[in-house]
């Protein structure tokens, strides 16, 4: 199903799409090449915008949840791309052991670490849920809104190994993003693959890393096929301690809100495009859309009210913000029946696997969709018929839209594993 695009502004993405399905082989070699040179994120997701004359990443997930979002029809595909991961790793791996968040009584999240223990078990692995909650003293069962039962098991730490009681895996995978720190007992795990590995949780992850090594890939990427990185790549700044609640530091941000705003205005200027440009601020670190404003007029950053002090001032966990970046706001022109929508696209290893519309009926075309009252429209990624079609009109055609999709989504995660690379807390660092 093709979002509706509004026709006006469909002009330079159908031009994208068509480079991309011309240069297609040229596309799939480059990535081959890239993934002989660095290793994939375990699973990641990534947030994109189409504004019509633009197509870019404005999220990079590294522990994505949501896979409950996907459809059934996705489950051969991230089976065989776990298969493939797995293999990679730890080829004679019989266990794994998934740990998922703390809050783990929330029956959406559930769903999505049921889909993850099924994708998993049909991989050929025996799977165990372990919990980092200390109220979590034995098995515990957690029921699910269809009425099924995952069971929860406190984690056992012997030596450099983690498990649970009776219970030694090969590799544990996190789908808690650490964004309230590194739990002692995940410390220290030589014996036993840690995925992804703690510097890629929110405790240390930033946003600004990451999105610096997205524009070198987007010029790279650009330079392959002829273009302006603009295109694919939105404009950032950055700045350090803030404090939203005291007022502290919002010079920096409004002077980079302003110098990012000329920016876009020029470019939009060099490609007529007649739309008021907007940047968003958000916390540099951590997810589920927290600590997140739409700012179209630096004016705005200058009477900030107390509700939206308070809301950029704290994320997951209860965290402060002190530290933020400044990105060029990407609107979206895709409709889903008349409400907003932003396409999100799932890969397990280096293969695209699945994805959906986020859909928010309140929302503008230039405010986060990634909040209460988000809707999720599965895209049909897997289906054997979405193969792109070579020759299709461009915009008309869904799985060419999905290639196009899936190309700047695997350019996001190629992005996450140069900065994993980069900020490699062991890395062997060469003189």
């Amino acid at each position: 199903m093709v979002p509706h695009l509004i026709t006006a502004l469909t002009g330079p993405i159908n031009e994208l799409e068509q480079r991309m399905l011309e240069s297609m082989p040229a596309i799939e070699r480059w990535f081959r090449l890239e993934w002989m040179e660095h290793t994939p994120p375990f699973y990641s997701s990534v947030d994109l915008r189409n504004a019509g004359f633009k197509l870019a990443p404005v999220d990079t997930n590294l522990f994505p949840g949501g896979w409950n979002n996907l459809t059934p029809e996705m489950l051969p595909l991230a089976v065989q791309a776990a298969m493939a991961a797995i293999e990679k790793i730890c080829p004679e791996a019989k266990n794994l052991l998934l740990v998922p968040e703390g809050h783990t009584r929330n029956t959406f999240y559930l769903a999505n670490v049921q889909r993850l223990v099924q994708i998993f078990h049909q991989a050929g692995l025996n799977v165990r849920l372990g919990t980092l909650d200390p109220e979590i003293k034995a098995p515990t069962d957690l029921q699910l809104a269809d009425g099924s039962v995952l069971t929860v098991e406190p984690m056992v730490r012997t030596r450099g190994r983690l498990g649970t009681k009776n219970f030694d895996p090969c590799t544990v995978l996190l789908n808690n993003d650490l964004s309230a720190g590194i739990p002692k007992v995940l410390e220290g795990l030589h014996e036993q693959y840690l995925l992804p590995p703690l510097h890629a949780g929110w405790a240390v992850r930033r946003k600004t890393n990451h999105f610096q090594s997205y524009e070198e890939i987007a010029k790279k990427f650009a330079k392959l096929l002829g273009m302006d990185p603009w295109l694919i790549n939105p404009l950032y700044a950055q700045c350090g301690e803030v404090d939203f609640s005291e007022g502290a530091g919002l010079e920096c941000v409004r002077s980079n809100a302003d110098a990012v705003l000329a920016k876009v205005r020029r470019k939009y200027k060099e490609y007529g495009i007649n739309e008021k440009p907007f940047v968003v601020v958000k916390a540099d670190n951590g997810t589920y859309g927290m600590g997140i404003m739409t700012v179209r007029d630096v004016k705005d950053l200058e009477e900030l009210n107390r509700r939206t002090k308070n809301k950029m001032s704290v994320i997951k966990d209860g965290l402060d913000v002190t530290e933020v970046i400044i990105q060029e706001g990407v609107p979206t022109y895709e409709r889903m029946n008349d409400a907003v929508a932003e396409p999100v696209v799932y890969m397990l290893d280096r293969y695209v696997v699945g994805g959906f519309y986020r859909v928010h009926a309140d929302r503008g075309i230039d405010e986060n969709l990634n909040a209460p009252g988000s809707s999720f429209v599965p895209l049909a990624f897997a289906e054997s018929t979405q193969l792109p079609r070579v020759g299709a009109k461009p915009g008309a055609s869904a799985p060419n839209r999905f290639y196009m999709y899936g190309v700047i989504a695997r350019l996001a995660m190629l992005a996450a594993s140069y900065e994993l690379e980069a900020t490699d807390p062991d890395a062997e660092v060469y003189e």
